[in-house]
C-alpha cells in the first residue's frame, strides 16, 4: 500500500517524456493550419462575392455562419475533451475541417459554399483541445513556455492566412486559396494521429456527456462575471471581424481600386502582435485585469473612431489598424484573466462559456458588418464598429466598478 500513491505521478512523468520539443513545434504548426481556415475569406471576400454574383450582405453569411457554427461546436463538442481521448477527438475534428474546406474549393453553388464554411467552423475545435493535450505532457514549470509556442502558432496562422490568401487570390484566383488550404488540412489530418499519443488520465470519465453540458449552467450562476467577460470579448472580436471584412470590400471597391493582395499585405501588420502581446500582457498583470481592460477599450474606441478620418487613405489607414491590432488581443487576455484565477475544477467550463460567447458575437458581427457596408458603404461599416466599441467601453467600466474596482 505505501507504494500506491506515487503511481499516478510516475505515469504522468512517463507521458511528459513523449512530448519532445520537435513534437511541440509540430503541434504549434498544426494549430496554425487549423486556425487559418477561418481567416482566408478576409482579403478575398470581394472576389468570392463577385464570382457567386451575391451582394455584400449575402457574402457576410459565409464568415458569420462559420463563426456561429464554431461557437456551437465549442459548446457541444469541447466538453468531450474531459472524457474522450484528445488524440481521437482532434483527429476526428481535423477530418471534418478537411471535408468542409475541400467543399468550399469545389462547389459551384453559393448555398453549398456556405454549407462547407459552416461545417468547417463547427469542427474547428482542435486549437482549443491541443493546449489541454500539451498541458498533460509537460512539467508545470514549462507550461507557460509550451502554451506560448502554441499561441504563436495560432497568431502566425492567422497572419499567413490573410496575407497568403490575398496574394494567391489576386494572382491565381480565390479557389486556389482553398485548394492550398485543403492540401494543408489533408497533411495535418494524416500527421496529427502520428504526432499525438493515446494515453491520457481522464479525470472526468465518470460524467456523462449530458452531465458535462448541464454542469455549465450552475457554474454560470455562481460566476456571473463570465457573462460580462464573454460579452465584452464578443463585441471586441466582432469589431475585428467587421472592420476587416469591410476593408476587404472597401479597398477592392471602384472608389479605392486596390487588389485583394493589398488587403492581405495590410493584414500583415498582425505580425506586431508576436512582439507586443506578451509585453502588454505583462503590463496587464501589473495593472490588473479590470483596470487594464478599461484603458484598452478606451484606446480601441479612439482607434475605431479614427477610421472615419483615415479610412480613404491606404497609408493613413495603418494608424487605426495598428492601434486596434495592438489592443484587441490584450482585451481578450484581460477577459481571460478575470476567470482563469477561479477554482481549477471549473476553469475549462468557464472557458467554454467565454469562447462560445466570443464566436457567437463574432459571427453575428461579421454578418451585421457586411450588411452595414451593403447599406451605407464604408461609413456604415465603421459606424457599426464604432457603436460596438462604445458598448465594449461601457461594459468594461461597468464590470470594473462592479467587480474589479476594489482589487485592480
Amino acid at each position: 500500500m505505501p507504494t500506491a500513491p506515487p503511481e499516478p505521478q510516475k505515469r504522468n512523468e512517463d507521458t511528459t517524456k513523449h512530448l519532445s520539443k520537435a513534437k511541440l513545434y509540430m503541434l504549434s504548426l498544426a494549430s496554425a493550419v487549423v486556425t487559418a481556415n477561418a481567416y482566408y475569406i478576409h482579403p478575398i471576400i470581394a472576389r468570392v462575392a463577385e464570382d457567386f454574383s451575391v451582394s455584400a450582405a449575402m457574402i457576410g453569411a459565409v464568415p458569420a455562419l462559420n463563426q456561429i457554427a464554431l461557437a456551437l461546436g465549442i459548446l457541444l463538442l469541447l466538453p468531450l475533451g474531459d472524457r474522450v481521448s484528445n488524440r481521437k477527438l482532434t483527429s476526428f475534428f481535423v477530418a471534418g475541417q478537411f471535408c468542409g474546406i475541400l467543399a468550399m474549393a469545389l462547389v459551384q453553388d453559393f448555398r453549398l459554399f456556405i454549407a462547407g464554411s459552416t461545417i468547417l467552423g463547427f469542427f474547428t475545435i482542435a486549437p482549443y483541445l491541443l493546449p489541454a493535450y500539451v498541458s498533460k505532457r509537460v512539467p508545470p514549470s514549462e507550461l507557460g513556455h509550451a502554451t506560448g509556442i502554441l499561441t504563436a502558432g495560432i497568431i502566425g496562422g492567422i497572419l499567413l492566412a490573410r496575407a497568403g490568401a490575398g496574394f494567391l487570390g489576386e494572382n491565381f484566383g480565390w479557389r486556389t486559396v482553398y485548394f492550398v488550404a485543403a492540401t494543408l488540412m489533408l497533411i495535418v489530418s494524416i500527421a496529427l494521429p502520428l504526432i499525438m499519443e493515446e494515453r491520457e488520465n481522464q479525470t472526468s470519465a465518470r460524467q456523462s456527456y449530458r452531465q458535462l453540458i448541464y454542469s455549465i449552467f450552475p457554474i454560470i450562476k455562481t460566476h456571473p462575471d463570465i457573462l460580462r467577460a464573454g460579452a465584452i470579448q464578443a463585441l471586441s472580436f466582432g469589431i475585428f471581424l467587421a472592420v476587416w471584412l469591410g476593408l476587404g470590400l472597401h479597398l477592392t471597391s471602384p472608389e479605392m481600386g486596390y487588389g485583394v493582395d493589398t488587403v492581405g499585405y495590410l493584414a500583415a501588420i498582425s505580425a506586431l502582435n508576436l512582439v507586443t502581446t506578451p509585453r502588454m500582457g505583462a503590463w496587464a498583470d501589473k495593472t490588473g485585469a479590470y483596470k487594464s481592460r478599461v484603458i484598452l477599450a478606451t484606446i480601441q474606441l479612439f482607434g475605431v473612431g479614427s477610421l472615419f478620418v483615415f479610412g480613404n487613405n491606404l497609408w493613413l489607414l495603418m494608424i487605426p489598424l495598428i492601434t486596434m491590432n495592438l489592443v484587441g488581443p490584450v482585451i481578450d487576455i484581460t477577459g481571460r484573466m478575470t476567470f482563469l484565477n477561479q477554482d481549477a475544477t471549473v476553469r475549462t467550463r468557464l472557458m467554454t462559456v467565454y469562447i462560445f460567447l466570443m464566436f457567437l458575437g463574432g459571427g453575428m458581427a461579421s454578418w451585421a458588418g457586411t450588411v452595414a457596408y451593403d447599406w451605407a458603404g464604408w461609413t456604415g461599416n465603421v459606424t457599426f464598429a464604432f457603436i460596438m466599441s462604445v458598448l465594449v467601453l461601457t461594459l468594461s467600466v461597468w464590470s470594473y466598478r462592479k467587480t474589479g474596482a476594489g482589487s485592480k
